[in-house]
């Protein structure tokens, strides 16, 4: 087996340089699509507030389709203009899957590129086939909103994606509580939103962790084929299920999940961890740099069967409550799967990008992205998980569950307090 090296320090892996190339292919996918689309959402978002000031009437719908986004885009309408900023944000994770595709053709890792090719399969059926089912013909109203709004909306969703880049959770958990709570938001339209600022916040701190050797790209991939399944089934059960129950089930799982958490409150890298036999076919196995330290902390990957199983729960929860479930997938992957902390909440970032573009296209072609509130969502959540991606590396893995514990509690109060109608 070849190796990899850092600062100096050998350690199990594949050609360093091969690995790199991949990475660094991958990690600029996602830089470009966030630069893109935020200067997209820049633009129409100033042409819209330009054209308020000018007198015109504010708009009472906007494009869900491709159909109205291209007759929009040909009227130079603004909010067609900011639809296509968001589009360009949902489609950036859906292009970080088919480039990944040919980075692991590079790396001639055939196992690698039959996954990902998979999840690739999974995103395209659920945007082509399940969007276009479930979509609805009619036009989709928009909320109202003002300068004042756009800036609130915005400040709020910057604090949401900083902690979601940092523990992993993409900021969903966050953005539907205040929008409906704070800003009086329709349910259904902070769910979209709420989608949108998941991919944000993958998009966003991804990128600079899968060039720092963060996430896991294998174990990503792997895992990524559970929760796309589940995300798509999810989002089927919102169109029959009431998903009370499911709130109350997920609170009470993350409380009783806190207690592995706390008992290894001081584990800095797990220890006497044994690689599942997938794990060792696959590759999983890796390595991260610490940058404390400055040297390569090597790991193992347990139970993989398990985690694959955990995952399709948490893409299941992710289509069907609007959140990218990073929680759950972070809990996993540092329980179950025994991966370190800081590994954990970085490849969760990594995965709830896609795990959440599994269900947008459903979100979007429903009307339930409205671009006057999820662009000063996502504007605001990009921001906030590129300060995250910059903070995570300063972090041990004892300080990130810390952190990670107290955010897991007061989400798990806050699925109990919305299954019981408390909020």
């Amino acid at each position: 087996m070849t190796t990899r090296t850092y600062n100096g320090n050998v350690v199990p892996g594949v050609d360093d340089s091969v690995v790199r190339k991949a990475e660094l292919i991958i990690s600029g996918v996602l830089r470009g699509g966030v630069v893109v689309s935020a200067a997209t959402l820049l633009f129409g978002i100033g042409d819209f507030f330009l054209q308020q000031l000018m007198g015109a009437a504010a708009p009472a719908t906007f494009p869900h389709t491709l159909l109205g986004l291209v007759l929009g885009l040909s009227q130079f309408d603004p909010l067609s203009i900011v639809v296509l900023g968001l589009i360009l944000l949902l489609a950036t994770p859906v292009l970080r899957v088919a480039v990944s595709v040919f980075a692991f053709v590079i790396e001639d890792d055939q196992t690698d590129v039959i996954i990902t090719g998979l999840v690739l399969a999974i995103l395209i059926f659920s945007i082509v086939g399940m969007g276009y089912w479930l979509g609805k013909p009619g036009p989709a109203p928009v909320e109202d909103a003002t300068p004042a709004f756009f800036v609130l909306v915005l400040g709020s969703s910057v604090f949401a994606g900083f902690v979601g880049a940092l523990v992993g959770l993409g900021g969903g958990i966050f953005i539907v509580p205040i929008l409906t709570l704070i800003f009086h938001v329709p349910f259904e339209v902070a769910i979209g939103a709420s989608i949108v600022s998941v991919i944000a916040t993958s998009s966003g701190a991804a990128a600079a962790y899968v060039k720092d050797h963060l996430a896991n790209l294998r174990v990503g991939m792997l895992l990524e084929v559970a929760t796309t399944t589940g995300a798509i089934c999810g989002a089927l059960l919102t169109t029959v299920l009431n998903a009370t129950a499911l709130f109350i089930v997920f609170g009470v799982v993350l409380l009783i999940s806190v207690l592995p958490l706390v008992l290894k409150l001081s584990e800095e890298i797990p220890a006497n961890v044994k690689n599942h036999k997938w794990a060792q076919r696959l590759r999983l196995p890796s390595s991260y740099p610490n940058a404390k330290t400055h040297q390569v902390d090597a790991y193992h990957v347990a139970h993989v069967r398990i985690g694959f199983s955990l995952m399709y729960v948490a893409g299941l929860i992710s289509g069907l409550l609007g959140i990218g479930s990073g929680t759950f997938k972070v809990l996993a992957m540092d329980t179950a799967m025994r991966l370190p902390m800081r590994v954990s909440t970085s490849t969760s970032n990594f995965m709830i990008g896609v795990t959440a573009a599994a269900s947008a296209g459903i979100y979007f072609q429903r009307g339930d992205i409205d671009p006057a509130i999820a662009a000063p969502v996502a504007l605001g959540v990009l921001l906030g998980a590129t300060l995250g991606a910059l903070v995570l590396p300063r972090f041990s893995n004892v300080g990130l569950r810390k952190v990670f514990i107290p955010v897991v509690l007061l989400v798990a109060i806050n699925m109990l307090a919305r299954g019981f109608g408390w909020i």
